[in-house]
């Protein structure tokens, strides 16, 4: 049975999680914080040590602290939540977190197109396609590179567009509504050189990359490659049962 104190019917170990809770939210603690232990907690507040194992438990579960067995518990990395299979603006998905969206432009201009790229948006091979670089921020901390070729055709105004105002997710679906088809794979890779320095992490440091292609009708209008700090994102699966998912 959970601990109470007379006068308080909430159990002792949601009062310990909240408490904890608290002090991450408000970034008194930060992330690798290494959080009071359980005998702290059992000492501290006066509870047992079920009690203590219950509320490091439920934070560990519910993303607030990463445990490591003989050594402590830590306040554990924001993990930013994109869904997945589903085209949608990463302004819009950080705004709706509460926080500040900005973007980078690294490239955007008019190239010749491997032949992957040009099989990927079903063009004539070395045909001419748009090519963007972007770099996203969420409260002025990088979490996606956005890698983007786009058939030229689809958007014909795409070089022309301010990327630091409107997204290309946001462009493409004004000027190419509605999209029809999206094809989707994800990877953990470790990254580049380059994506390090934009993306301010470790070589050691997987990424999480999402590659896209998207068709507006008959025509092919995109194929995008989102790089992602590994640790700190995490993809969202939703859909319907009974919904055939393909890889």
């Amino acid at each position: 049975m959970d601990e109470t104190r007379a006068g308080d019917p909430a159990p002792l170990y949601h009062r310990v999680k909240q408490h904890f809770i608290g002090r991450i939210e408000s970034g008194e603690w930060l992330p690798g914080h290494r959080v009071p232990s359980e005998h702290e907690v059992v000492r501290e507040w006066g509870v047992s040590r079920q009690t203590a194992n219950r509320a490091l438990r439920d934070l560990a579960n519910e993303g607030y602290l990463t445990r490591i067995q003989g050594v402590g518990s830590f306040v554990a990395q924001v993990k930013y939540q994109s869904p997945a299979l589903m085209v949608g603006s990463i302004s819009d998905e950080i705004a709706a977190r509460g926080h500040v969206h900005r973007a980078e432009v690294l490239t955007l201009e008019e190239v010749r197109a491997s032949d992957l790229i040009a099989w990927a948006l079903e063009l004539a091979p070395s045909g001419r396609v748009f090519h963007s670089l972007l770099l996203h921020f969420e409260d002025d901390v990088p979490i996606q590179i956005e890698d983007r070729y786009v058939n030229p055709a689809a958007a014909p105004d795409y070089l022309h567009e301010d990327f630091t105002r409107v997204t290309p997710n946001q462009h493409l679906i004004r000027v190419r509504s509605p999209i029809s088809e999206v094809e989707e794979s994800i990877e953990a890779v470790l990254p580049r050189p380059d994506q390090c320095t934009w993306l301010r992490i470790d070589p050691q440091r997987p990424c999480l990359v999402v590659r896209r292609r998207t068709w507006s009708g008959r025509m092919a209008v995109t194929q995008v490659t989102l790089t992602h700090p590994g640790d700190s994102y995490r993809l969202r699966l939703q859909f319907r049962p009974g919904e055939r998912i393909s890889g």
